[in-house]
């Protein structure tokens, strides 16, 4: 399997692939961002047997760091479960037989949005809201218990509100995973969430600004997810809309990255302030600098 121009791959069941670096220059005209190390996408769990082996082979992916949430993964894993029973599901794709995880790749699982984050949410619900979010998880129904923080919160946040939330609430988490950019041996690192859209896009948001990469390249690069998911648009809403969620969250709103960058720089004084206050020091922010210019 090879790469087309822009640097996709023509993947059966992955979708929203890039390499940043490429899609970076290609769209500047300028080298900015080494190409080849750095890969984002929607989520990994229904790649084909094809699809892993270029992954590994094709691409040479050596690490993929998952953004997820327990619920996230639990809700795959039930789903694999269920597939596993369905004797043409299986006949018509023999990944379902293998791990969830893809031998011979490293997996780094950060759940972003963390606890601080989820207290953030939950302190914004009324009382009775937050005794129903509260019951609802004791006894196991943790996408129920989504579903209202959805509807109640993450609905009037928007998008652009809870990524202003997770750059003020998710510090620790996101200290986490840019601290592993700085290392060169996880490169070719593949990056994903769930849709490889928002969460995955404030990560690369951040690594590429560190990089001095000029707003309009980064806004471009976090607008391809639009396209790169909308062959799912519609599976996509049933499960948008499970957690309460509005077509907004399918989304990838031009004006959000430039949000974003300014939030950083009214409430912060900037991305390097933002990192150092998170604990992402300047030697760190060196290093993973000199790893991505390559």
């Amino acid at each position: 399997m090879s790469e087309d121009a822009s640097g996709t791959y023509p993947f059966e069941n992955i979708l929203n692939f890039r390499d940043v670096g490429k899609t970076i220059n290609l769209y500047t005209g300028k080298r900015l961002v080494a190409e080849g190390r750095l890969f984002r996408s929607a989520r990994l769990d229904d790649a084909s047997i094809s699809d892993r082996e270029a992954l590994r082979h094709d691409v040479g992916i050596k690490t993929v760091m998952d953004l997820r949430t327990k619920s996230e993964h639990v809700k795959q894993a039930k789903k694999r479960e269920g597939d596993l029973k369905i004797p043409a599901l299986l006949k018509s794709n023999d990944a379902l037989a293998e791990p969830m995880q893809i031998p011979e790749l490293e997996y780094l699982n950060i759940n972003i949005n963390g606890k601080g984050f989820e207290r953030t949410l939950l302190w914004r619900l009324s009382f009775w809201n937050i005794l129903k979010v509260l019951i609802l998880i004791l006894f196991g129904y943790r996408m129920e218990a989504i579903s209202i923080l959805g509807r109640e919160v993450m609905n009037p946040r928007g998008l652009i509100g809870l990524g202003h939330d997770t750059i003020d609430y998710c510090g620790p988490e996101l200290a986490t995973a840019l601290r592993e950019f700085a290392s060169s041996s996880r490169y070719p690192i593949l990056l994903h969430c769930t849709q490889g859209k928002d969460r995955t896009g404030l990560i690369i948001c951040l690594l590429l600004l560190l990089l001095d990469v000029p707003i309009d390249a980064v806004t471009y690069d976090y607008t391809l997810s639009e396209e790169g998911l909308l062959s799912e648009k519609e599976k996509r809403m049933v499960e948008i809309r499970e957690i309460g969620l509005t077509e907004e969250f399918a989304s990838a709103p031009r004006e959000w990255i430039g949000k974003m960058h300014e939030y950083l720089a009214e409430k912060y004084g900037g991305l390097r302030e933002y990192l150092e206050a998170i604990g992402v020091d300047g030697s760190v922010q060196e290093k993973i600098t000199e790893v991505l210019l390559g």
